[in-house]
């Protein structure tokens, strides 16, 4: 058996150094050793999404990744988008489109909709929805998920050009 190796990563702002089994997942990590449950894991492949997580700015699946991989990263998790008193705009978008229902999938699909909004202009809706492929949800049909990336979208694009124009 390998012996533990300790892990220091930042979390959502907080540095953590923990001490984990070398075969330890990212998302067995996140959820149990540090109790952020907010990352859900749905198919153990990489196929659903729903485990997705940000890794100094990119969007992983948690379930494909070894905590140890993670030595000196910096992680986002849905826990460190907003609070319920000040919801992140993406996650307010989701909430005024009712773009979840049951919410297995929501978590992945806001991360990786922070991910595709740091990253790309979403021209429309087919960007929105080839972004969001990897990303299964079997409960919305989609539509609503992509108008809530869409309004996000749109006030991204406007705040830019607002402060372009100042």
């Amino acid at each position: 058996m390998t012996e533990p190796v300790i892990v220091r990563v930042n979390v959502n702002g907080v540095e953590y150094a923990r001490r984990v089994e070398p075969r330890l997942l990212l998302s067995d990590f996140l959820r149990n050793d540090l109790g952020l449950t907010g990352t859900h894991v749905g198919c153990e492949h990489g196929v659903c999404g729903a485990c997705t997580v940000l890794v100094n700015g990119d969007s992983v699946r948690s379930c494909l990744l070894l905590a140890i991989q993670l030595d000196g990263a910096k992680v986002e998790t849905v826990e460190g988008l907003g609070t319920a008193q000040a919801l992140h705009s993406v996650q307010k978008a989701f909430h005024e489109h009712h773009a979840l229902q049951c919410g297995f999938c929501t978590p992945g699909m806001l991360m990786t909709t922070i991910d595709l909004l740091r990253k790309s202009p979403l021209a429309n809706d087919e960007d929105i929805r080839e972004g969001l492929s990897g990303n299964l949800c079997r409960c919305t049909g989609y539509q609503n998920i992509v108008r809530a990336v869409r309004q996000a979208a749109d006030q991204l694009n406007t705040l830019a050009t607002d402060e372009a124009i100042s």
